[in-house]
Formats: structure tokens, C-alpha cells, sequence
């Protein structure tokens, strides 16, 4: 589930900068294929050694551009610029080319359609339409330049074409945008959804926690307090054990209180809640605790986090075999981070596969709900070699520093 949710993490960054990346892969494939039918109609250039300069400037920009894309972040005004310039490069080339205008043809095709996965039906149209009449206005310069040769009729008909592809390529942008907004709006929905699931689930624990805190365990309280008193005024050896037997049932019933709805938590925020969590984990595990823990204050995600905290925990106890394990808590820009690191036995993340498939979602269910909120839990573990996990919240408000 890590790996699957990870790999879709990652293809969302893609897909945020594809048309760029996607434009730049096909860019040197296009500078090839303007070359080899240059090259294989044998134009007459006017100025060939112009034309060969910017070939090959634009060979080695478009290299050194796929390069930087592939390898870094893709900045806003990328997919722009890029289109521009391989708009400038094709009429420039076409302009010094002289009859490389029938050889380019297919290239003024292209460029149309390279833009319209790019989620702007007005730049498309704009492009579509820059490219038809560039196209034309070239032809016409050729046959200025050229008498003999004049104005055929298929170059009408290829401005004819290149204006419907024009309006196709727009009309195809206008329909993937209207995809992706509808995507955003389903992911919107999803993310409302999710929260209200947490608040419900939050407001049901509480409601529980209340509900035990004031009956059962007051009445179990009381019961404790009476049999108390009765075994100070006769020595009975089966009051002692049902004595013991009442204390141990309020001491579970008061850890599933608090389990449910932590006092600590709501009252002086996750940092106190987790530190009080890693008391009563080094208590009943006899592991030891390395905290780093920063004061974040009250966090809008806190009981996500704090159930987080408690679920990797159990898991450390239950399954690492550690001796150690490291807790850290920050806040870094709009996000809240936990990590959990152990020096344990490690396992393969794709086990939390196998157990999601299984039924068993405790794990599964947390790195799915974080992710659907807009966070990540990153899980990094191996056999033999211990287990970290890094939590990262959802984007929080902005909030003052804590006091």
C-alpha cells in the first residue's frame, strides 16, 4: 500500500508538468524529422548557413531543456515558453529554408496538437491559429521570392486543413479541461467525505469516552470504594481478590477512556498528548524512548496525528523486537511532521499489502486516510535493518507560533 500509494503520489507530480516533459521528449524526434526531409528533398536553401545554425541551436537547446525538465522541477511559464520557441524556430527555418516549406508541412501539424493536452483551450486556439496563417504567410513570401512557382491551390487546402485541426486540437483542450475539473471536484468531494468520516469517528469516540467516563467507570469506582471499606471491617482473602479483580477492570476501563478520547490531547495539544502516550508506552513495554518533540500547539489534524503516533507504536511493540525507538514531532512550513524510527527486526512494506487484502486495514487504513486527506506516510524498512516511518500532515492554516 506504501509503494502503490507512493507511485501514485509521484504520478500525480508527473502528470502536474507532463505536457512540458511530454514536449520535450518529442522535441528532438521533430528537429530529426525536420532535418531528414530537408535533407531528402534537396531544397535550394537561401541561407543555409543560417538555417544550419539555428538547426542546430535548437538541437542543442532542446537537449540541454529535456535534460533539465527530466531532472528538476518545471517552473510555470515553462510550457509556454517552450511552445513559443518552437514556433519561432519553425517559421525562422521556414523563412531561410525557401522551399523547405512543403518539407515542414507535417511540422506545422505537429505543433497544434502539442499544445492541446495542455489544459488552455485559448492558448491552443491561439497557437492553432498562429500556425495556420504563419504557415500561409510563408508560402506566400516563397512564391514572391520565386515566380515561376506562384501560389499553388494545395497550399489553400493545408491552410484549410490546419485551421480545422486548429479548431479540433481547441475543442480537445476544452474537453480535457472539463475532465479535470470534474476530477478536482470528485477529489474535493473525496477529501470533504474523508474529513467528515473523522470528525464523525472523533465525535463518536468522544461521545463513548463520555458515556463510559460518567457510568460504567464511576459506577465501578464506587463499587471499588464500598468493597474497600468492607474489607477494612472484615478480613476476607475473596474480597481481596475481587477487590483486585475491580482495580484491574477500572485501570483497563480508564486506558480505554483515554485511548478513545485523550483529556491530555484536547486540553494541552499533541505535543503533552504524545508525550504522555511515549510515558505510558515505555511503562508497559519496558522499550526505551528517544523524544525530539517541538511545542506545535493544537494542530487542525491533531487527532489524526495522535492516532497515527498510537497505531505505529502498538506496531513497534507488537512486531519490531526493538530495543529503541526514536519519536520526533516538528512543524515545518503548513505541515506537521511525525516520525517513528526503530531498531527492530525491520519488515517488507509490501506485507502491508498482502494484510490490507487480508482484512487487516489497521496500517493500510492509516496510510489511506492521510493520503486522501492530502497527506503522506512514508514507510522505509527492510529486514534485519529496522523500520522509520515519516508522517506528514495535512496542509495546516496559518497558525501563530505556540507560546
Amino acid at each position: 500500500m506504501t509503494r502503490v500509494f507512493a507511485r501514485l503520489r509521484a504520478y500525480r507530480d508527473f502528470l502536474a508538468a507532463e505536457p512540458v516533459r511530454v514536449s520535450a521528449l518529442l522535441r528532438l524526434p521533430l528537429i530529426g524529422l525536420i532535418t531528414i526531409l530537408v535533407w531528402i528533398w534537396e531544397v535550394d536553401h537561401w541561407l543555409p548557413a543560417l538555417y544550419a545554425v539555428i538547426i542546430g541551436g535548437y538541437a542543442v537547446v532542446a537537449v540541454v531543456w529535456l535534460i533539465a525538465v527530466l531532472h528538476g522541477p518545471v517552473p510555470p511559464w515553462a510550457d509556454l515558453a517552450s511552445t513559443g520557441v518552437d514556433l519561432a524556430v519553425v517559421v525562422a527555418l521556414c523563412l531561410v529554408s525557401g522551399g523547405a516549406t512543403a518539407a515542414l508541412l507535417p511540422v506545422f501539424f505537429l505543433l497544434p496538437i502539442s499544445v492541446a493536452f495542455q489544459d488552455r483551450p485559448l492558448l491552443t486556439a491561439t497557437i492553432g491559429g498562429i500556425t495556420a496563417v504563419g504557415y500561409l504567410a510563408v508560402w506566400i513570401v516563397y512564391s514572391k521570392r520565386d515566380n515561376t512557382m506562384g501560389l499553388p491551390n494545395m497550399v489553400y487546402t493545408h491552410f484549410g486543413f490546419m485551421v480545422w485541426l486548429a479548431v479540433a486540437a481547441t475543442a480537445l483542450s476544452f474537453v480535457l479541461v472539463r475532465r479535470a475539473h470534474r476530477l478536482k471536484v470528485l477529489q474535493r468531494a473525496r477529501l470533504q467525505l474523508v474529513s467528515e468520516a473523522i470528525g464523525s469517528d472523533e465525535r463518536r469516540n468522544r461521545e463513548i469516552a463520555e458515556h463510559l467516563h460518567d457510568g460504567p467507570l464511576q459506577t465501578l469506582l464506587a463499587a471499588r470504594l464500598e468493597l474497600d471499606e468492607a474489607r477494612e471491617r472484615t478480613s476476607d482473602p475473596a474480597l481481596d481478590a475481587v477487590y483486585a479483580a475491580l482495580q484491574e477492570t477500572a485501570t483497563g476501563l480508564r486506558s480505554t477512556v483515554t485511548q478513545l478520547h485523550p483529556q491530555v490531547l484536547a486540553q494541552l495539544g499533541l505535543t503533552a498528548g504524545i508525550r504522555e502516550l511515549l510515558r505510558q508506552f515505555q511503562a508497559r513495554t519496558g522499550i526505551d524512548v528517544i523524544d525530539d518533540l517541538d511545542e506545535v500547539g493544537k494542530p487542525k489534524n491533531q487527532p489524526l496525528l495522535y492516532r497515527a503516533a498510537r497505531e505505529l507504536l502498538a506496531n513497534v511493540s507488537k512486531h519490531a523486537q526493538a530495543t529503541t525507538v526514536r519519536v520526533g514531532l516538528a512543524r515545518r512550513g503548513d505541515r506537521v511532521i511525525l516520525t517513528v524510527a526503530d531498531d527492530g527486526i525491520g519488515f517488507d512494506p509490501m506485507v502491508i499489502d498482502r494484510s490490507l487484502a487480508a482484512g487487516h486495514i489497521g496500517l493500510g487504513s492509516l496510510v489511506a486516510r492521510f493520503d486522501a486527506m492530502g497527506g503522506s506516510m512514508r514507510i522505509s524498512a527492510e529486514p534485519g535493518r529496522g523500520t522509520r516511518v515519516t508522517v506528514s500532515s495535512p496542509p495546516e492554516p496559518n497558525r501563530p507560533d505556540p507560546v
